[in-house]
């Protein structure tokens, strides 16, 4: 056994919503102590980076409650349930551009907030964008501009803070790799 596993003594859960449910466990620390550990628990999600034959960086600029801003971000989205991620990257993709790709490269995934949360993401690279003559087909309640950047202006815009979550700083990160053939 790991000499820092924490035993699980007790789970409740404080709250169930339609995305992320909120649990509260105590656990035995391994020095025999006893805490609570706040658990965010969230079926997982994806985001792509999508790249036009022109070089720009597909990016959705949306207003975010938790924030109380407006930020641009990769298009993203979460898994329903059983979904396979490469699966629910095309949809999205679909939904928040109006764009398909023949090719969705998976690039990583990674924890966002493993701290108190066990969303994972799923990061795709896609270029070979079709837009579709229907065009996006967001959700009833999603709003939102779609936009495209250079490299250059997605830094500028992570500079202003306009950029400001994880998933597209490191999809602009990546970006800068590739193009300097560090990838």
């Amino acid at each position: 056994m790991d000499h820092l596993w924490e035993k699980t003594l007790s789970s409740q859960e404080i709250f169930k919503g339609k995305i992320i449910e909120v649990r509260v466990e105590e656990v035995e620390l391994p020095n025999g102590q006893k805490s609570n550990r706040e658990i965010v628990k969230h079926p997982g999600a994806v985001a792509i980076i999508a790249l036009t034959s022109e070089n720009k960086l597909l990016l959705v600029r949306q207003y975010r409650k938790p924030l109380d801003r407006v930020i641009y971000e990769i298009p993203a989205g979460k898994l329903e349930p059983g979904e396979n991620p490469l699966d629910c990257a095309k949809r999205e993709l679909e939904e928040e551009t109006g764009c398909t790709s023949a090719s969705l490269i998976h690039i990583q995934s990674f924890y966002t907030s493993p701290g108190f949360a066990d969303e994972i993401i799923h990061i795709y690279y896609a270029d070979q964008l079709v837009k579709q003559a229907n065009g996006p087909g967001l959700d009833q309640d999603e709003f939102l501009d779609l936009v495209e950047v250079t490299l250059e202006e997605a830094h500028q815009l992570i500079k202003e803070q306009k950029i400001y979550d994880a998933k597209t700083v490191f999809a602009v990160q990546y970006l800068q790799l590739k193009k300097y053939g560090e990838l």
